[in-house]
């Protein structure tokens, strides 16, 4: 791979010689460890500044949220997240968290409402409620047309709407939920059981658009962390002739809809105009307040300190949230407004700036 220049001489010579024949069995070895392919990447994979910020992508199918990310991250950005996985057969809204961004996780999943698009298959029951999954039971699902399809598409027309009144759902025995720390996935993969869990869920709007026996499209807004595929599975069991999710999109994560989704393929094709793609951290929570705070604010943001109110701070209410800039209008702190020894106060909730540059 490399090469001493030619009249090279002397003892200078040959450790440089050396350096150069341990340098080629390095890279030889990488690329045996790696794959010419891989190495290659490694070698000419952009390398840019550590953004903070919002990125929405439209996550494609067959791929899980952690993978996708994962390819955002080799484009230079080391801290980054996400909030709210999807399935890997799940396309739609992937909320990308980058830098100082990765501290909004909790506080974008709260309260937030998510809508999504899917299509359940009648007739079929798998171990992860979903197409993926191993299909476990198949059961008879009468042609359309006939007096039996008419009877089961006027059941799944109430049973959709019914979505309205769950007020919880099991989850999944296939999903990131804990048991005793291990994920629910882990042990049903090495085939041990699994123990039921119930979670409370919120669904606000629920739509049947089309039935086409064995297929079901619907489209449903619900709480954050809902599962589809229990939706689907459990309007199976209710029918009685069994459900699995075979597709699936995010339309809407609170607060950012596919209209404002980059295709992953499109970052990924220029890492150059990645900046312009990423939104500010208030784009993130579009209902709290932003205020400036002047020089011995920051100062005390910066060290942790209660922010007394002002009247330039608009309303004052125990509870109410607000995001904290500099005047460069760079982002320091959400904060809470609460009373302490009897006077309104700001106290910090999460710092929004480089533990450095305390």
């Amino acid at each position: 791979v490399f090469s001493a220049p030619a009249g090279t001489t002397g003892s200078g010579g040959a450790e440089a010689v050396q350096l150069m024949q341990g340098a080629s069995a390095l890279c030889e070895s990488a690329v045996l460890f790696a794959g010419r392919e891989e190495f290659l990447r490694l070698l000419t994979e952009p390398h840019m500044e550590q953004l903070h910020g919002i990125l929405i992508i439209n996550k494609p199918g067959g791929m899980s949220s952690a993978q996708c990310v994962a390819r955002i991250k080799r484009m230079g950005q080391k801290k980054i997240g996400h909030a709210g996985t999807l399935d890997p057969m799940a396309t739609g809204v992937l909320i990308v968290l980058l830098g100082h961004a990765t501290k909004l996780s909790g506080y974008l999943l709260e309260g937030g409402e998510k809508r999504y698009e899917g299509v359940a298959r009648l007739g079929f029951v798998t171990d992860t409620w979903d197409a993926d999954g191993q299909v476990l039971e198949e059961r008879p699902v009468p042609f359309s047309g006939s007096e039996a399809a008419r009877t089961l598409e006027d059941a799944v027309r109430r049973e959709v709407t019914a979505w309205l009144d769950v007020t919880e759902q099991p989850v999944p025995p296939y999903s990131a939920a804990k048991h005793q720390g291990q994920p629910l996935y882990r042990l049903a993969r090495a085939g041990k059981e699994v123990p039921e869990k119930r979670k409370a869920i919120h669904v606000s709007h629920a739509e049947l658009q089309w039935v086409k026996l064995p297929d079901v499209r619907f489209r449903v807004a619900c709480s954050s962390g809902s599962y589809i595929r229990s939706l689907a599975h459990s309007l199976g069991m209710r029918l009685g002739c069994g459900a699995m999710l075979t597709e699936l999109t995010r339309l809407y994560s609170h607060p950012f809809g596919l209209d404002a989704a980059w295709s992953l393929d499109a970052v990924l094709a220029e890492p150059e105009a990645l900046p312009g793609k990423v939104l500010p951290l208030s784009a993130a929570l579009p209902d709290w307040p932003v205020y400036t705070v002047n020089p011995v604010e920051e100062a005390a943001q910066r060290n942790g300190k209660t922010l007394l109110h002002r009247p330039e701070f608009g309303e004052f209410r125990v509870g109410r949230r607000a995001l904290m800039v500099s005047a460069a209008g760079d982002p320091l702190a959400l904060v809470e407004a609460c009373e302490q020894d009897g006077r309104p106060v700001w106290a910090m909730l999460r710092g929004l700036f480089a533990p450095s540059t305390l």
